[in-house]
Parts: C-alpha cells; structure tokens; sequence
C-alpha cells in the first residue's frame, strides 16, 4: 500500500459518494478501485494534494498502454476527476488538476469483411421469387461496385446502364460519379427487373418492395441481416460490411489505393471534381483486373 491508497480523503470520497451522491454501491466500489489504482501507479507521491496534471495524465498514458480498454479508462477518468473536484470543495486543492484531464485517443477498429468464399457463399442465393431477386441483385451491387446504403437506396431506375455495366451515384456531398457494375451483379440486375415489371410500380428507384414502393433503408438492412441468417454467415451482415469487403478485396487483389479510394467516393480524393487524375477508363482497368467477381466471369467468357 502507499500513502494515496490509504489516504482519509479516500474515504471521506467514499462517504461523500454514498452519502451526498447517493450513488449506488456498486458505482462507489469501482470509483474507489481506479483511484487506489491511480495510487498504486504514483508510489513516489506522498499527498494527493501533491498531484499536478501531467502526473495524472502520464497514469492515463500508463493504463492505456497497458491495454485499459476505452470504457474502463473513462470510468478512470471520471474517478478522478470527481475526486478532485471533492478535494477542492473541502478546501483541501486550489485548483484541481483533473479539469483538463483527457484519455488518450483510441485507435478506431476497422469494421470486418468478409472473406471471399464468405461472400460467394452470402450471394448464392436461389432466385424462386420477387423478392429473392431484389436481395440477390441489391447485396451483388453492394459488392460489385462499394455502394454506401444511402447510395442504393436513392437509385433510379434511369441511374443504371446495364449495357455499358455502369451505375451513376449521387455521393456524401452531393458529389456524383459513375462506377463500373461486376457482370454478375448485371446480370442479377436483369433478372430483378425482369420481377419489378410484374409489380404495381410507380416509382422510378430501382429497387421497391412487393407494393412497389421504395425500399427503405432500415427495409434494406433487414433484408441483408435475414440472409446472412439464412446463409449462416459469421457474424452480422449490413451493407457497409459488403462495401468494406468490396474495398478490401479490390485493394489486396490491386494494390491501387487511389484507385480503390475513388471507386468508394472518398471526399479527400474528390474534393474539388468527380475524379482527380483518375479517369473512368482507369478505374474500369483497374476493377476489370482486380474485382473477384469480374474475374470470374472473364473465366466464365
């Protein structure tokens, strides 16, 4: 034990949160653990009235490193800052030096694809009906071209061209651009077209529900979570889970992150036009070489 953890100020801390707070045991408990454990971390520190900033910032450092996740170094954080602020109402600090206190930045995970037998397993799908041509041809352009979900969702009908195998989104920022479309995705395309005239449609947007009106995005999401059920695929499908895919499987088979980061329509590579040094028949070579599902049916051709 050093002379912070067993310090009075802790307990008084712990009376005051029970007492005055009113907070329930178990959130006085883990409070008085991160602060016996910020104690434990400063040894040489005699007085908690001592302590200056960088010291606590430095213990922050420490935990993170260590491998604290995010949630246990907030409530950490948060310890020792209503701690401090205890401190200066008891007139025991002037100052509290856990104001600007602030946990170091985590690194963002990035979201997980799926592999490509995972993908070709999710899209071979039976087409008996409508509806199972819709999903088929919706999570094939998924893929096929890196589509955002909003970006599907808004799709008209006069947005796609099948014979050129190309679809014109309308992006974050209202930038526009033209993508390639994969020929299986066409050719699923077709086959739900071929449903959608059957149906009592009124609106323009490629893909609508049994009624013939626009599919949702929420009706989208539902439809891509119900068949990674059904295909008893790991882990939750949505639709940036096949645009992460689309990204990382063109990236590894090319290696052309200019090329790929254009295809998804980042704005740090299109900030002042649809494309930078990029061209369309650049980006086509570019997909026709490396997209899984175009080298599938070069092979099939």
């Amino acid at each position: 034990m050093t002379a912070l953890t067993e310090s009075h100020w802790l307990s008084q801390f712990e009376r005051f949160l029970s007492a005055e707070r009113q907070l329930s045991p178990y959130t006085v408990r883990n409070y008085l653990s991160e602060l016996l454990r910020v104690g434990e971390l400063l040894p040489d520190v005699r007085r908690w009235e001592e302590i200056h900033y960088q010291q606590l910032q430095g213990v922050l450092a420490k935990l993170h490193r260590q491998g604290l996740s995010p949630r246990s170094l907030s409530l950490s954080l948060s310890a020792q800052k209503q701690f401090f602020t205890f401190l200066l109402r008891e007139g025991v600090i002037h100052s509290n030096p856990a104001k600007q206190l602030s946990a170091p930045k985590q690194a963002k995970p990035l979201p997980k694809n799926l592999d490509t037998d995972s993908v070709s397993h999710l899209l071979d799908i039976e087409v008996t009906d409508a509806i199972t041509a819709r999903d088929k041809a919706m999570m094939e352009l998924f893929y096929s071209s890196g589509l955002r979900l909003a970006e599907l969702a808004a799709l008209d009908l006069q947005d796609m061209d099948l014979k050129q195998a190309q679809v014109r989104v309308l992006g974050k920022g209202s930038k526009e651009r033209l993508l390639p479309v994969g020929s299986i995705a066409v050719n699923a395309i077709n086959v739900w077209l071929s449903y959608r005239r059957q149906l009592p449609c009124q609106e323009p947007a490629l893909f609508v529900t049994g009624k013939g009106q626009r599919l949702s995005h929420r009706g989208i999401q539902a439809r891509l979570a119900y068949w990674g059920q059904q295909q008893v695929i790991n882990g939750r499908v949505h639709p940036h889970k096949l645009r992460h895919s689309f990204a990382t499987h063109m990236l590894e088979s090319s290696g052309d992150l200019r090329a790929v980061q254009e295809l998804l329509g980042h704005a740090n590579l299109a900030t002042t036009q649809i494309y930078t040094s990029l061209d369309f028949q650049h980006l086509a070579k570019v997909y026709d070489s490396a997209h899984p599902h175009a080298k599938k049916d070069k092979q099939r051709d």
